[in-house]
């Protein structure tokens, strides 16, 4: 897989990239992770990728002529499965869209900034529309290291153990079951004795009984969907 991040900052989004899992990802192959500062993309003498919004209004819009020519230049090199802008508005980001990016080949993510960006930006070039909330950030990259975390960890490979990622939150509609490790007594605190058995079919069962109840407790809006 290869991403290609489009960016005012890239040096805000190198940093999630250069340790743990992602770094792992990226050093052994299995992902190639690009930063494009869009700003190379302009001809203006100040660099300048955002111009004040027609119609009046307070904030900043980023211009399409740069946005345009960094994505002609990427797409003349290779084809894009999707083209990403992480904006408030978007579809917000769950298990299921990771899960289908994570089979993509070449995916670019635009990040956006100050106001946002031109309306024909999002209508020409955009494939899908990403939130990781409902909430506003500075810019998108704090969004499109969430939205890179939450795909590259799901390339076979990437995990140590492969069935690692089916067992997480979400992957089901339901939240993961509670987990234990030693000491098996901490402070009379004691962990189920259910889990020494061995008898793995009643563990499992044990498991699922547990994350329906959680999520019932915690997020039934889940068992809606």
């Amino acid at each position: 897989m290869r991403i290609d991040i489009i960016t005012v900052l890239p040096e805000l989004l190198k940093s999630p990239f250069d340790a743990s899992i992602l770094k792992r990802a990226i050093d052994a192959g299995l992902v190639e992770v690009h930063f494009h500062n869009l700003r190379d993309y302009t001809t203006d003498n100040y660099k300048s990728i955002d111009d004040t919004q027609f119609g009046g209004g307070a904030g900043m819009v980023m211009m399409i002529e740069p946005i345009d020519k960094c994505i002609s230049a990427l797409k003349a090199d290779r084809d894009y499965d999707e083209v990403i802008y992480m904006t408030p508005d978007g579809e917000t980001l769950k298990q299921g869209i990771a899960n289908q990016l994570s089979m993509k080949e070449n995916i670019i993510i635009l990040c956006g900034h100050y106001k946002g960006v031109d309306q024909r930006v999002r209508d020409l070039f955009i494939t899908r529309e990403i939130s990781i909330g409902d909430y506003v950030l500075s810019g998108g990259e704090l969004g499109a290291a969430v939205l890179c975390d939450a795909i590259i960890r799901l390339i076979p490979g990437v995990l140590g153990n492969e069935t690692s990622a089916l067992t997480d939150s979400f992957q089901d509609n339901l939240l993961a079951p509670p987990i234990y490790t030693k000491p098996r007594d901490y402070k009379g605190s004691k962990v189920p004795e259910l889990l020494f058995s061995g008898n793995l079919p009643e563990i499992e069962k044990w498991r699922e009984e547990q994350a329906y109840l959680r999520t019932k407790a915690r997020r039934p809006d889940l068992l809606d969907e």
